[in-house]
């Protein structure tokens, strides 16, 4: 009996320890299996967090880096930061950054939410360069560095004599930073000022350049750079709207021709507020095509102050409406707020209001000029841009020539003027005044009002001047 029952408990040992055997594998390849796939789902999650900011690829796709990328500038592929050195810009000041800056801004610009970077502590010789789009939206230029103007007026090419950096067809685009602009305008004034003297050669251009520039663009922001010496008009905007510009500093000497601080025309739904501006003309200057315009807590001068037009030369129609001017300081500057209008010209301008306007040693704090003119001498016209619907309130502080010059056409009178809390004293400083000049206005004024030869300043009862204003206005709606 012991001799059958051996063979079978033998048969039945070896069956338990293949079981076993099994066993074991099983477990250990499953362990195997279950560690490899924890470190691939941890790799995968720690690719798509990226720096904590970036979308999954179905959402952002990355942008197409250049090759070869500096060691210290490879940056992940989820990134949406473009530093422009990492595109070959040396940031010497000397060396011509403009393709890698160029390079940045396509890839940038294909890149939701993406930031192009200009380094601080680096300086960028760009030459004349448009940065176009359409663009991904929340893009954003930030301007920590220096960004430099070709300083040589001939190096200049001459197709590119209107604007030095143009930005052009965006969208949600944002400029912002802690750097500067520096237009290096210089030379360009001195141009300017050798033309008075003697006839132009061929080697002075017919123009001078904008330092920078926006055409056709909406939902713009500007904020905290600076923007300095510019050859002509510091920041211009065109065509464009729903423009924001915020805490930025505008600077060139007073004596340097033409250079605007900003520049506006045909263009809407625009605030300018809380900025720095001395230049050596309009601190802000609003053209034809212009509406909703907020431009307040300004601090201007040196300067021509904040002026609206010239409007209407060569017998064109211009159009302005909708524009509040409060909140403003200037000082030592040639105007306070102006409206400027050439004769001949027809269109309107209505609804402007300047209010709590701090006046320092200005030659005229209120203008309105119905007969401007750039020349020595210029042709009367009969025709005019029509002015109705101004009101000036609280505009205080002291002159250095004459407190109000309000020269309105004899056709086409100023009409609906108000002038309210009027506190204009002759400034210390100068010996020389003239008295207030009004001329063709016709509205009405409330105390207080110093001089008091501004209460005998507005004509009342203006009858058939306001059916001629609304003409005007006729001719801007049907535009």
């Amino acid at each position: 009996m012991k001799r059958d029952k051996n063979p079978r408990l033998v048969f039945l040992l070896v069956f338990l320890v293949l079981i076993f055997t099994t066993l074991s594998i099983t477990s250990v390849d499953a362990r195997k299996h279950h560690s490899k796939k924890s470190r691939s789902h941890s790799k995968h999650h720690k690719h798509r967090s990226g720096n904590g900011n970036s979308a999954p690829d179905s959402e952002n796709p990355p942008a197409p880096a250049p090759a070869p990328l500096p060691p210290y500038a490879s940056y992940p592929p989820q990134s949406r930061i473009f530093d422009v050195l990492s595109f070959g810009a040396k940031g010497d000041g000397i060396s011509d950054d403009s393709k890698a800056l160029l390079a940045a801004w396509g890839a940038a610009c294909k890149v939701p939410g993406a930031t192009l970077e200009i380094p601080s502590e680096f300086k960028f010789l760009i030459e004349p360069i448009t940065l176009q789009g359409p663009c991904m939206p929340r893009l954003v230029l930030q301007i920590d560095g220096t960004l430099l103007a070709p300083p040589k007026v001939a190096s200049w090419p001459k197709s590119s004599l209107f604007q030095w950096i143009n930005f052009k067809w965006l969208h949600n685009f944002t400029i912002q930073g802690t750097g500067t602009v520096d237009g290096q305008g210089s030379n360009w004034w001195s141009l300017s000022q050798i033309h008075y003297i003697q006839k132009r050669s061929k080697d002075i251009p017919n123009m001078k350049p904008t330092a920078l520039r926006f055409y056709a663009s909406y939902d713009v922001t500007v904020c905290n750079i600076r923007i300095i010496n510019s050859p002509q008009c510091h920041l211009k905007f065109d065509y464009s709207g729903r423009v924001n510009v915020t805490n930025i500093t505008i600077s060139s000497p007073e004596n340097s021709p033409n250079t605007d601080g900003i520049h506006l025309q045909n263009t809407q739904d625009v605030e300018i507020q809380h900025s720095n501006i001395g230049c050596g003309d309009d601190c802000v200057s609003i053209q034809t095509g212009c509406s909703n315009v907020h431009v307040h807590h300004i601090n201007c001068g040196p300067g021509h102050g904040i002026s609206l037009g010239g409007l209407g030369k060569e017998k064109s129609a211009a159009c302005v409406s909708n524009l509040v001017v409060d909140n403003i300081s200037v000082q030592n500057a040639l105007y306070g707020v102006r409206i400027k209008t050439w004769q001949g010209g027809i269109g309107s301008v209505k609804n402007v209001s300047f209010s709590n306007i701090q006046v320092s040693d200005v030659k005229v704090p209120i203008m309105i000029d119905q007969y401007y003119c750039d020349k020595h001498i210029c042709k009367n016209q009969t025709g005019a841009v029509a002015i109705s619907g101004v009101t000036y309130n609280q505009i205080i502080g002291t002159y250095s020539v004459q407190p109000i010059h309000l020269a309105c056409s004899n056709n086409v009178p100023c009409t609906d003027v108000d002038l309210i809390d009027i506190q204009l004293n002759p400034s210390p400083r100068y010996r020389s005044f003239q008295q207030a000049l009004c001329w063709n206005s016709y509205g009405k004024s409330q105390a207080p009002l110093v001089p008091s030869s501004i209460d005998y300043c507005l004509r009342r009862h203006s009858g058939s001047f306001m059916e001629i204003a609304k003409s005007h206005e006729i001719i801007c709606q049907r535009s």
